[in-house]
């Protein structure tokens, strides 16, 4: 249980509870591996388990026909996959898988009601604010898919994701980029070409590193500073 306590401080969410509150939810809590392209919930189907991500990206994807599939959201170190059972209802409407692999700190869907009656005023609080800072992303992600050229996006996602990894290197692969943008994998090429000749980015065999961060900011359009002050908010609030 020590262990599983010290880990929860590298979760925003979880780092906002004092530890004596949060001594019945560490009771609950299980250490595991975020592997990549791992579904952690369907739409429509039962919220089994929810995540606080130590390290990684899940996504949080829509299907909007057959064949397209679009992100609305991520989660990283600052939330919780599974708002939906905080919110009371019990299944959710979009796709959440792990774009880039990772950590997380998971409870069963009955372990978190339980807790959430035992410790609610801290723990309520603390998804509050992380639930604001969601609904400032998932807004701005509506918007800058809509009129932003994708090297701008291109940008903001790989600044976002450094943020949530903590480092300027990650893997990412080429068709999950490409599904997340909403573009051809050629799209990708091109734009990841245009970056790494620029001196912002290396993409090799799958793996991205950031060299100039402000050069790569530069690139990025406005979303990505909201979005940044709106998770730092809740952060610092925590």
């Amino acid at each position: 249980m020590s262990d599983i306590l010290a880990l929860t401080s590298r979760n925003a969410v979880l780092g906002g509870i004092a530890p004596p509150d949060l001594e019945v939810l560490v009771a609950e809590l299980r250490h595991e591996s975020l592997e990549l392209g791992r579904v952690l919930h369907e739409p429509g189907r039962p919220v089994d388990a929810v995540y606080f991500p130590l390290v990684g990206v899940v996504s949080l994807v829509a299907e909007v026909d057959e064949d397209d599939v679009v992100e609305v959201g991520t989660v990283g170190h600052e939330g919780m996959v599974g708002l939906s059972l905080f919110f009371g209802a019990e299944s959710t409407t979009e796709r959440a898988v792990v774009q880039v692999a990772g950590e997380a700190l998971s409870v069963s869907a009955e372990g978190f009601h339980r807790c959430s009656q035992a410790i609610d005023g801290p723990l309520h609080a603390a998804l509050r604010r992380f639930s604001q800072s969601m609904f400032t992303q998932l807004a701005r992600n509506s918007a800058c898919n809509r009129v932003h050229p994708v090297q701008q996006r291109a940008a903001r996602w790989l600044l976002m994701t450094s943020d949530r990894m903590l480092s300027p290197s990650f893997e990412l692969t080429q068709g999950f980029l490409a599904q997340m943008l909403a573009v051809r994998r050629a799209t990708v090429n091109q734009v990841a070409r245009a970056l790494a000749e620029d001196g912002c980015i290396t993409y090799v065999r799958g793996f991205i590193t950031i060299l100039d961060r402000d050069r790569l900011h530069s690139h990025a359009c406005s979303c990505y500073d909201i979005i940044r002050a709106s998770t730092s908010c809740h952060v610092r609030a925590a």
